[in-house]
């Protein structure tokens, strides 16, 4: 009898738990889908919430072939203006086909770019491939920059966002061009969750651990690798839709250049590799600290780093202290730091009561 009532308790609990999960995941869905596109300001939106969401689904994208697959690519933005050009082109060229469309074929194109410059990974590892895939982020900004043609012959070789709707709303705004990413970053994150926790995110993972020990037991190393970089690259593909249409309105190659490849490294490393929300984490790092640097700049009067070159040096000598700092205190990231503190807490409370 009492084996009986301790399993009706722990399914109690376990209802109780996820019913709470559920409740919190329809709060979070409000929040982010009313409160914030009717309480942010246009500034907000436009300049700090919709570039930290689709940077760090930029992370989420690098963080599948590099956290959960053990992978590396040092050409992430190549991917992304993949993507963004893609999008352009078809719009410009197919202005039948819906938004929803076009940022499926255009992160479709970059999955193909991405398995063919993923191929050296079934020969070569670590530093070499790494090393490798820098090839994708030259030959992209060449073609980008040398071909007139995906820009529409445009002299100054820029792309703009066309006329952004959906099923006759008008995503012009920056509410609309919130409410786009968001959407695009939700559903993003569902299919990530799904991929990390299905065969193929635990095979990637087996992988990750332990490439020989995982062929030993059938798992077939060279596709799931390929499928890695395809999947990894067709989430940059879509991100660079986003980062080039509803964050910036206009872009080039340069716009995708290495600078941005390092940045999406950089949200990996601080958020935490093997994590999808820690990418936000290091997105706002990235996204905040400039603003913080100019409003110190400006508080203090600092009229020796007033410079915008001495400014960026400052960022990026900042960024390299906090990249050390963590892989020396915390290798796992911010998120695995917020869930030690969490798990601290929680034990003080149940000490003291």
């Amino acid at each position: 009898m009492s084996v009986s009532n301790n399993v009706l308790a722990e399914a109690a609990a376990i209802s109780s738990k996820s019913n709470l999960r559920i409740l919190a995941v329809i709060a979070g869905l409000l929040v982010l889908f009313v409160a914030v596109p009717l309480g942010a300001s246009d500034y907000w939106l436009s300049s700090i919430i919709i570039p930290t969401l689709v940077m760090g689904l930029a992370g989420i994208s690098l963080n599948l072939l590099m956290g959960y697959a053990g992978l590396v690519s040092l050409g992430s933005a190549a991917f992304m203006s993949i993507g963004a050009f893609s999008a352009y082109n078809l719009i410009l060229r197919a202005p039948f086909l819906p938004l929803p469309v076009v940022l499926l074929v255009s992160g479709l194109v970059a999955a193909a770019a991405g398995v063919v410059f993923g191929l050296p990974a079934l020969r070569i590892k670590g530093f070499y491939l790494g090393a490798s895939t820098l090839g994708a982020q030259f030959f992209f900004e060449w073609v980008f920059s040398n071909f007139t043609w995906f820009s529409n012959d445009s002299q100054s070789l820029t792309i703009s966002a066309p006329r952004l709707a959906f099923l006759g709303w008008d995503l012009q705004s920056p509410a609309g061009r919130y409410l786009l990413a968001i959407s695009v970053t939700t559903a993003l994150i569902g299919l990530a969750f799904l991929i990390v926790k299905s065969r193929l995110g635990r095979e990637w993972m087996a992988i990750r651990d332990m490439d020989t020990a995982a062929s030993v037991i059938g798992i077939r190393i060279a596709r799931r690798k390929l499928q890695a970089y395809a999947i990894s690259s067709f989430f940059l593909g879509v991100t660079g839709v986003l980062w080039g249409f509803a964050y910036l309105g206009t872009s080039d190659a340069h716009t995708f250049n290495l600078d941005k490849s390092f940045q999406v490294l950089f949200i990996v490393l601080i958020g935490g590799t093997a994590t999808i929300f820690g990418n936000f984490l290091g997105a706002a790092f990235i996204v905040l600290t400039p603003i913080l640097l100019d409003r110190i700049v400006l508080a203090a009067n600092l009229s020796f780093l007033g410079d915008q070159g001495a400014l960026t040096n400052l960022q990026r000598v900042i960024f390299g202290v906090i990249i050390i700092l963590i892989l020396i205190k915390e290798p796992d990231g911010l998120a695995a730091l917020i869930r030690r503190a969490t798990t601290a807490i929680g034990k003080w409370k149940r000490g003291a009561t």
